[in-house]
């Protein structure tokens, strides 16, 4: 098919970046030393009850969507408006290639470029980290890298269908910048202020469940949802709510959802555009 032959060059073309291999590097180190502090500390020093290989999965988590936010930004806003303001992807489609086969094979060589530090960086963190406690826990091992993986390709297809929406470098560097400070830093002063401006415009004691659903909107915030999913005996917010939308399930939902629409939002107005 066209579009692997547009991933496996993309692919290439990415891991050729001095900056991919820079920040991949600090990435690795921040989950050795998060490993280690977890490997080496006292639970009271933690701020937990008990310390288990579960939990190493959640510290090793916490450093993963600030990472892969800020590099799928990166490596992605060019990928089509880029191309379109150089004019390189009159070239690129003069092959065969569809504007389709273009979207998808950025959105998988990109992403692929950034799952593989995730995973390296991961693994080599629950290794140390796992040494220094003296226990495993795979499936919980396992789920942290399905889910981050997950996590990243939803992020990167963000990127790339932001970036698809507009013919100007520029611009969808102002999209992306945008729908990072939003959902990765604003996000928080949004969900208070729903509850705030439903509740006539003061705080309440006690926050409505339905703010469970509000929070899980940004790729975040459902990744640590759908972490707790999947790794066995540990619950979250999920766990107060007595609604059929209180499941950490509702993550998945939520990544599937960053995962399809931006991109198919964007392809809808690619296809459209004149080059």
């Amino acid at each position: 098919m066209s579009w692997t032959a547009v991933a496996k060059k993309d692919f290439q073309d990415a891991l050729r970046s001095r900056a991919i291999w820079a920040i991949s590097v600090v990435f690795i180190l921040l989950s050795v030393v998060i490993a280690y502090v977890y490997g080496s500390f006292s639970a009271d020093e933690l701020g937990i009850e008990e310390k288990t290989a579960e939990r190493l999965v959640f510290f090793l988590a916490s450093n993963i969507t600030l990472f892969v936010s800020i590099t799928a930004l990166v490596i992605a806003y060019k990928s089509i408006a880029g191309e379109r303001e150089s004019g390189s992807l009159k070239i690129l489609l003069s092959l065969p290639h569809t504007r389709r086969d273009v979207l998808v094979g950025k959105v998988l060589g990109r992403g692929a470029v950034l799952a593989i530090p995730v995973v390296v960086a991961l693994a080599i963190g629950a290794a140390v980290g796992s040494a220094l406690i003296g226990a495993v826990a795979a499936q919980a091992l396992l789920a942290l890298l399905v889910v981050s993986v997950l996590f990243t390709f939803a992020y990167v297809s963000v990127i790339v269908g932001l970036s698809a929406m507009t013919e100007s470098t520029t611009r969808a560097s102002m999209l992306t910048i945008g729908f990072l400070v939003l959902f990765r830093f604003l996000w928080g002063v949004v969900s208070i202020g729903t509850v705030w401006a439903s509740n006539g415009f003061s705080i309440p004691d006690t926050l409505p469940d339905w703010i469970f659903v509000v929070n899980q909107i940004p790729p975040s915030g459902a990744y640590t949802t759908l972490l707790y999913a999947l790794v066995p005996g540990q619950t979250g917010n999920a766990a107060d709510i007595d609604a059929f939308y209180g499941t950490p399930w509702l993550g998945a939902v939520v990544l599937l959802f960053w995962l399809v629409v931006p991109a198919a939002i964007g392809y809808r107005r690619f296809s459209k555009a004149d080059l």
